[in-house]
């Protein structure tokens, strides 16, 4: 055994991440076009959650801290999971309850997104860590995307499945299909987590670098790196874009082509199906892997951005053209351009996560968790809010949501010149071996 992770290790740490997806997938998507149709709830509320659930995430660099300082992660990953599931769970009584109680079953959803906030951090930060350490240099690029492939792989079947199951929409359906799913992510991921760490014994023990900082050095050394700086920028503004239509896709389904809950939530496994397709020809492409030619990598970046864009345009036209419009076609479309861009972003993750001279990949992979849960987390809550805004001021369905999308379409746009920017700043070091954007 060398100490490095082979393809099947990575295999299975992308089975934990898949488990993950689908587990938030209830929370973020499901729960959502539940709690503003069914119920009644201004879109704003859930969003309100979400964004609650990012901003727990910025205990994300603690988490990875601490799994670095043990040089023991798997504890952190099943217990993140296991945290995740029971907030996961909590969340969908909280929303069978709101017609009964609204305060209380708001008062429910809060702590359970702020465990599900606490989960997918402890679980997902340390995973990553396992990634980043047990991975070899040069396969870093392509483990990283073929664990996201895996987790929206998870996405799609979930919400493929929930979306079956649910209909006709019931109390009583919905907490065995959602049970369903967290019994079996766990389950999945107690499977795959088994022994993993044994196999890169090598890769995990100390290393010769420096002794490991302080979280409060740790965190200096990563936002004083000039490259470390430009990158997380990127990923905040592109992310920013990403996230602001999670929120809004389902309700738009409902509320302006009359879809039922099943079908919103399946369209939601169409997008998520165009975006494992997107990783996968972006893969093969060989940018994002190889890291050898950045105009490579430069140019799916940028395509993923402007491809979004334009399918973003295309939701905008959508919303005043209803139900005639090819929706599905239109969301996979979407999809497959967030693929694109994504794998490059997450190729550039892996490639700077061991860059450090004292920081190691847990805290430097939380610090850009962080990073993108805040843009996650203000994407979600500004494309909800935008659209609950518009509404009250225009009193028109549509235009509220061709506003957001056109919103989101520029923000892609601003994304491809900063990817294009630091790319041409960061080209002498890509040919060098690093991943990079």
């Amino acid at each position: 055994m060398n100490g490095r992770f082979g393809w099947w290790s990575i295999v299975r740490l992308g089975a934990v991440q898949a488990s993950i997806g689908a587990m938030v997938m209830v929370a973020t998507s499901l729960l959502n076009r539940l709690m503003v149709l069914e119920y009644g709830l201004a879109a704003g509320v859930p969003a309100g959650l979400v964004a609650w659930h990012y901003m727990v995430q910025l205990s994300r660099p603690l988490w990875g801290h601490g799994s670095d300082l043990g040089r023991r992660r798997t504890p952190f990953v099943i217990g993140g999971m296991a945290i995740l599931g029971a907030g996961t769970m909590l969340a969908v009584q909280g929303t069978t309850m709101l017609d009964d109680s609204r305060t209380l079953g708001i008062a429910l959803a809060v702590l359970a997104f702020s465990l599900i906030g606490a989960g997918v951090g402890a679980a997902g930060t340390s995973m990553l860590a396992i990634l980043a350490t047990g991975v070899a240099p040069e396969k870093r690029a392509a483990a990283a995307a073929t664990t996201w492939i895996m987790m929206v792989f998870g996405i799609v079947i979930s919400a493929g499945t929930a979306g079956a199951l649910l209909d006709p929409y019931s109390e009583q359906r919905l907490l065995m299909v959602s049970g369903g799913v967290v019994a079996a992510a766990i389950t999945v991921t107690c499977l795959a987590m088994l022994g993993l760490e044994a196999r890169a014994g090598a890769a995990m023990a100390p290393e010769t670098r420096e002794p490991p900082a302080s979280l409060r050095e740790a965190i200096a050394e990563i936002l004083g790196d000039p490259q470390s700086r430009r990158f997380t920028l990127f990923i905040f503004v592109s992310m920013l874009a990403y996230s602001m239509q999670d929120l809004i896709l389902e309700p738009f389904a409902g509320l302006v082509f009359q879809m039922s809950p099943g079908q919103s939530t399946s369209l939601s496994g169409v997008q998520h199906g165009g975006v494992l397709v997107g990783m996968i020809v972006t893969g093969l492409g060989g940018s994002a892997f190889a890291g050898r030619m950045p105009i490579e990598l430069r140019v799916w970046t940028m395509l993923g951005c402007i491809g979004s864009a334009l399918a973003l345009t295309g939701l905008a036209l959508a919303a005043k053209a209803g139900p005639g419009w090819p929706l599905a076609a239109n969301i996979a479309a979407l999809g497959f351009f967030n693929g694109a861009f994504a794998v490059s972003a997450i190729g550039s993750m892996m490639g700077l996560a061991g860059a450090g001279k004292r920081t190691r990949e847990g805290v430097r992979m939380g610090v850009w968790g962080t990073a993108q849960a805040i843009a996650f987390g203000l994407g979600g809550l500004t494309g909800a809010l935008g659209v609950d805004l518009a509404r009250s001021a225009t009193g028109q369905v549509t235009e509220s949501f061709q506003l957001i999308f056109a919103l989101e379409a520029s923000l892609f746009m601003v994304s491809a010149v900063l990817a294009m920017r630091v790319t041409n700043r960061r080209s002498a070091a890509a040919r060098f071996g690093t991943a990079g954007i």
